[in-house]
């Protein structure tokens, strides 16, 4: 049973990035292809999707905010690790697990901020100060949305790396270190084998 809640608190995480990422993916396929539309539209027909360039600022905050989730669980933050690869594993284990927990603090501080900006938006119902008005809470409230994910995620991690630190410190390097370049080069081989296997 124990092996089994560890488990999903694994796997959640991951599940919870990847669909944000795929959501947001999506969501900026389509506001790619309404661009297209404007911008066609307004050279050859004449008219415009008005609101559209407005809209277009959202999608930056939302997607970076869930985007900040996927790299995490990807380790694909950029990490300075000079020092860190010539320093013992078990130090470097403790570094590990230590940035884990930094993260989590300044991520939930983050989405505290983030929350008293969304409240103060619905107190005063402010909205943008453009022709379309849009209601600040809605963009602020998918932003804040990606925010929480951040913070849940990283203090799942900052636990777990914890928890690793007492039990298992070389399994801390292995999930929460910056990935080695052999790691590297043996994802990028399964990406293009993945890749190759899908051409007709």
């Amino acid at each position: 049973m124990r092996c089994m809640s560890r488990d999903i608190l694994r796997r959640l995480p991951y599940g919870l990035a990847r669909t944000g990422a795929i959501l947001c993916g999506w969501w900026l396929a389509i506001f790619s292809l309404l661009t297209c539309v404007e911008i066609v539209g307004r050279k050859l027909f004449g008219f415009t999707l008005h609101g559209i360039d407005e809209i277009g600022g959202y999608p930056l905050a939302i997607t970076c905010a869930v985007g900040f989730s996927y790299a995490l669980v990807q380790r694909s933050h950029t990490r300075v690790d000079i020092l860190l690869t010539r320093l013992p594993p078990h130090v470097a284990a403790v570094l590990n697990a230590g940035s884990m927990v930094v993260l989590s603090i300044v991520v939930v501080f983050t989405t505290w901020r983030g929350f008293v900006e969304l409240r103060e938006s619905i107190e005063f119902m402010s909205v943008a100060n453009s022709p379309l008005q849009t209601p600040m809470w809605l963009p602020q409230g998918f932003w804040f949305v990606g925010l929480v994910l951040f913070a849940a995620i990283a203090t799942i991690f900052a636990i777990d790396g914890m928890r690793l630190l007492l039990v298992d410190w070389r399994r801390v390097n292995q999930r929460y270190g910056p990935p080695s370049l052999d790691e590297e080069i043996t994802a990028e081989l399964r990406a293009a084998s993945k890749h190759g296997d899908r051409r007709p």
